[in-house]
């Protein structure tokens, strides 16, 4: 029933009001009559660690995760949480060797990096490169699979719940990064309590349908016993599934490239951690790496259950479109409309509140960059900090406006989880080749950096069209292996120019890394240590 009962419109509004109020408590206390732009754009010093791992968490899952990753699950299988866990992994090789560069150098934007280490060119031609990406995939993705839930859980329109989700998000967005970090704190205990009332409903009622009286252990042993193929991380090549997930290239290779270049070189991601020291934020990436550890719980298994539940005959009409046709993606508001009043208040509440935080934080960073590396650099250089975040404030809502407008046209999607990151992955591999090669090869240089920037898009589209172009005399790679096969190939590029130029150029010299800044705690070799045995065990257990 696509409804909301009173209870769950009561848990929505306490919610929302919860929200709102803390929100602008923080932006009252942290208020100064001339705000700064550094304050604006990245709460300098002001986000403790635990509101560092929450906000980089809260910016990360969105829609994308309980919509799109669920119909993943539904389709795919367990497989598809190796985007998850491999992530966990990342943030520990981020926060010992890419952050340290950032904060030893105080950059502040990703563009600003690559102006410093290269050149203005290669960071205008980035800049563009991301606020495209940044508006055109990433916020019309999370706001199409946002409307697509909400539209499908309750009786309000697609085309109001993209307004309702827009202007929601401007709000937020607003304040500034200490709001949104602060207030990602309340959302991700939100999106995490809603999400274990759902997989609890889920599996509770596989173990009912199974004659178990919804206990949930009995439940989860169904889920292993009645779909088997769907609890493998690693896929064969006689895998149907094998060119989303090819093997170990979910490993390496291309998730690799994939997670280093989202975690260390996205000014989205990054721009958490660029206000504060080295010690507290470390801290708040082990913390958001324990919690990339349990998205799976809460995104994955519901759709694996609604799977098993499919195959047993039910739910054949919510599953399918107008047409007959599966479509995974419905399989978690399919879910949710299964949830009793004032629960499934609690799991919109969470849905909202995963779909808000990433609109914010995507929104703001957008703002950074546009503010920061184009209007301050190309159209008004003596602009005061006032008018920076001014401007900033209104790149916040023309971007959110013209991401809703663009919005409808995702409608014709199947699994929206993988088409984001496959389209995403077109620019990747050429990002994380700039920025590592920046970071530890002296000798690479502004013209390498120039073709990598450009380079990569042409050659991601070659490898992924060239197959059909040549009626499949050229292989059909899976995109993951593209991305690894991009990732090579702008190396090497940049390798061969930058040693064709016998001349160092001396802005290599403005990037100062030494090797105590690589030193880490004790604690944090720990909690390292913990994450990477886990890891092993899933992988071990589920291989």
């Amino acid at each position: 029933m696509n409804r909301l009962h009173p209870a769950d419109y009561l848990v929505f509004f306490l919610y929302f009001i919860l929200i709102s109020s803390y929100g602008y408590y923080i932006f009252k206390k942290k208020k100064s009559k001339n705000i700064s732009s550094t304050d604006f754009f990245l709460a300098e010093g002001a986000l403790t660690w635990w509101a560092i791992g929450a906000s980089l968490i809260a910016s990360n899952i969105s829609a994308e995760h309980f919509i799109g990753m669920s119909g993943s699950g539904f389709a795919l299988g367990l497989a598809i949480s190796t985007y998850e866990w491999m992530s966990a992994f990342t943030l520990i090789l981020v926060a010992v060797f890419i952050l340290p560069i950032y904060l030893k150098n105080k950059i502040f934007t990703m563009p600003q990096f690559l102006s410093k280490r290269y050149n203005d060119t290669v960071s205008t031609i980035m800049a563009v490169f991301w606020l495209l990406v940044y508006v055109f995939v990433n916020l019309t993705s999370i706001i199409y699979l946002g409307a697509l839930a909400i539209s499908s859980i309750t009786n309000i329109s697609f085309e109001l719940s993209i307004v309702g989700l827009t202007v929601f998000a401007v709000v937020v967005t607003l304040g500034g990064m200490k709001v949104i970090g602060y207030t990602d704190v309340i959302q991700v205990i939100v999106l995490i309590i809603g999400g274990l009332v759902t997989t609890y409903l889920a599996i509770s009622l596989l173990s009912e349908q199974y004659g178990y009286g919804g206990n949930i252990l009995k439940g989860l042993l169904v889920l292993k016993r009645e779909a088997p193929s769907h609890f493998h991380m690693i896929f064969d090549k006689t895998n149907k599934y094998y060119p989303e997930l090819p093997g170990l290239s979910v490993l390496i290779g291309g998730m690799l490239v994939n997670n280093l270049a989202y975690w260390g070189c996205n000014q989205y991601i990054v721009q958490r951690a660029l206000g504060a020291d080295l010690k507290t934020a470390r801290k708040g990436i082990l913390f958001a790496a324990f919690l990339k550890l349990l998205i799976p719980i809460i995104a994955v298994l519901p759709g694996i259950a609604m799977y098993v539940l499919h195959q047993k005959g039910m739910f054949h009409t919510e599953m399918s479109d107008t047409n007959g046709i599966i479509k995974p993606d419905h399989a978690y508001p399919t879910l949710m409309n299964l949830l009793p009043a004032g629960l499934k208040g609690v799991a919109f509440a969470a849905l909202t509140a995963a779909i808000v935080a990433s609109l914010a934080g995507k929104a703001n960073s957008i703002s950074t960059i546009f503010s920061l590396d184009i209007y301050k650099k190309f159209i008004n250089k003596e602009a005061s900090e006032k008018k920076l975040v001014l401007i900033g404030r209104w790149v916040v809502i023309v971007s959110m406006l013209i991401a809703a407008i663009v919005t409808p046209a995702l409608r014709s999607l199947d699994q929206a989880y993988q088409f984001i990151q496959e389209y995403v992955g077109f620019i990747s591999p050429g990002v994380l080749a700039i920025f590592l090669l920046g970071f530890y090869w002296k000798r690479t240089n502004s013209a390498a950096a120039l073709a990598g920037a450009l380079l990569t898009i042409p050659i991601s589209t070659v490898l992924k069209f060239l197959p059909l172009w040549t009626h499949n005399a050229f292989p059909n790679f899976p995109f993951l292996d593209r991305m690894s096969i991009t990732f090579v190939l702008i190396v090497l590029v940049m390798v061969v120019i930058s040693l064709a130029n016998p001349k160092r150029e001396n802005n290599a010299k403005s990037i100062e890394i030494d090797a105590s800044m690589f030193k880490v705690t004790p604690g944090f070799i720990i909690g390292s240590v913990i994450i990477t045995g886990i890891l092993s065990a899933l992988y071990t257990v589920f291989w």
